[in-house]
């Protein structure tokens, strides 16, 4: 997938997002998200920070965190979701037409709406199908990758198989659904599995 098409993608999600999040009550907004730890709020907080992160900005913050990248992110998505959700939402809505980001693929910048939103949304109950093409480039990539997710890993020897879309990748037994829940799986999201089946799918719940 060229760039200049991965962006409106993420420009799409970023604004899909936005909209999701001006709709939620205050009870919403303090569920627990699907990213341990996190609430809603601070969840969408992690998504604005890396929708204004910057190369320099990025290493600044991560060398303040002992380099230690799950402790830079926690902070992140703390200090930005303490801001008021109406405040979220503007500064969401600012990012839905820039291309700054961190010293990470760009794809990696659409993964990262496309799953946070999927954390958001989820738990409260919220469908929301992002397009097939956005989720087979996601799918295809992370599945040959262990950078930061280990989804490489988490599939191992499990054969992934789409059931709204012709994607599949691997060997061994089958783990089939949606393709978002397999991306999510992917992912370690375990609230994903209600909406997978196969013989595979035992395996892939045994790992974190």
């Amino acid at each position: 997938m060229k760039s200049n098409e991965t962006w409106r993608y993420i420009h799409t999600e970023r604004s899909q997002l936005a909209e999701t999040l001006a709709g939620l009550s205050a009870e919403q907004w303090a569920t627990p998200s699907w990213c341990a730890g996190w609430s809603v709020q601070q969840a969408a907080g992690h998504v604005v920070a890396a929708a204004e992160q910057t190369p320099l900005n990025f290493y600044r913050q991560l060398a303040a965190a002992g380099f230690r990248f799950h402790v830079f992110t926690d902070r992140d998505a703390k200090r930005l979701g303490a801001l008021p959700p109406s405040e979220l939402v503007s500064r969401l809505q600012a990012r839905t037409s820039t291309t700054n980001h961190p010293p990470a693929p760009v794809l990696a910048m659409l993964g990262e709406v496309i799953v946070h939103g999927a954390d958001i949304r989820r738990p409260l109950g919220l469908a929301h199908t992002p397009p097939e093409a956005a989720l087979v480039a996601i799918a295809s990539s992370w599945a040959r990758s262990n950078l930061l997710i280990g989804a490489k890993r988490r599939i191992a020897g499990v054969r992934l198989v789409a059931t709204d879309s012709e994607w599949s990748y691997g060997d061994g037994p089958a783990v089939s659904g949606p393709l978002l829940a397999l991306v999510l799986a992917m992912t370690g999201r375990t609230g994903a599995h209600d909406d997978l089946s196969g013989e595979g799918l035992a395996v892939l719940a045994s790992r974190p």
